[in-house]
């Protein structure tokens, strides 16, 4: 949540952010009062803000009144070097990916302690998928997650190993386990999930490097891994070294250090 920006010495630029900033992966849907209450401002001064948000394009106001993200701000977001450059640089190798395989397709990033979905291609077969372009989701329960944790940060992953949460019966919520799996990432260059996110959906997923260093993940959601797995891998692995050597060509949009806090 926002921090206290109700103080008289607090900017319109400040309270705005902190009207944005109420949004987040559990509260995409807001009434004016709920932005007020998380922005910690007083609801005359939220409505008088809210209104130029909506009005510029950074907030819409839905049919039942309450206010989502507006479309503008993915707009602007997709302008940054990292996201512009990696997304148009790895499209088409996830359509070609995608065009093999015939599964949902994942290019994602870390963001801070959590897996932030760049672009998705959505499979034809009926595998239960609950992420979107722009969302962001655990890492230690998703295969995209997993390969982005095992390359983090020390800080980061003793963070996500204090909170292994369960979003399914199968999500892997204890931390001997996961660094086990982390460390197996290391060795075989890719993870693997089962059910762990959604029940009736597996992934796999590798990273992908641009001048030796990992900067995102690509990732493949199907139904079952039993019998596919090593050709999806090396699917993938063809796939995330075509985008690394493409992204050579583009040094001064490539990330430097993805997810950083």
């Amino acid at each position: 949540m926002a921090g206290n920006t109700s103080t008289p010495g607090a900017s319109v630029t400040s309270r705005a952010l902190a009207l944005l900033g109420a949004f987040d992966e559990e509260n995409r849907r807001l009434s004016l009062t709920a932005l007020a209450g998380r922005a910690k401002l007083p609801v005359p001064t939220a409505h008088r803000l809210v209104g130029e948000l909506v009005e510029w394009g950074a907030l819409s106001r839905s049919t039942s009144g309450e206010y989502v993200v507006g479309r503008r701000l993915w707009d602007l977001g997709m302008l940054a070097p990292v996201q512009a450059g990696l997304v148009e640089t790895a499209s088409p190798f996830l359509h070609d990916l995608y065009g093999a395989t015939l599964a949902t397709v994942h290019l994602a990033v870390r963001d801070g302690d959590e897996v932030l979905y760049l672009d998705r291609l959505r499979g034809n077969t009926s595998v239960p998928v609950v992420s979107t372009i722009g969302s962001r989701l655990p890492m230690h329960a998703t295969g995209v997650g997993k390969v982005l944790l095992a390359h983090a940060p020390g800080d980061v992953q003793a963070r996500v190993l204090a909170d292994l949460y369960r979003v399914t019966a199968y999500t892997v919520s204890q931390p001997g386990r996961l660094r086990r799996q982390l460390a197996q990432v290391l060795r075989d260059d890719y993870a693997t999930t089962q059910e762990e996110m959604s029940l009736g959906a597996c992934s796999v997923a590798v990273p992908i490097r641009h001048r030796d260093e990992v900067v995102a993940a690509l990732g493949l959601v199907v139904p079952t891994l039993k019998r596919d797995r090593p050709k999806l891998v090396t699917a993938l692995t063809v796939a995330a070294r075509g985008i690394g050597r493409a992204l050579e060509f583009r040094p001064a949009e490539a990330p430097d250090r993805p997810g950083a806090p």
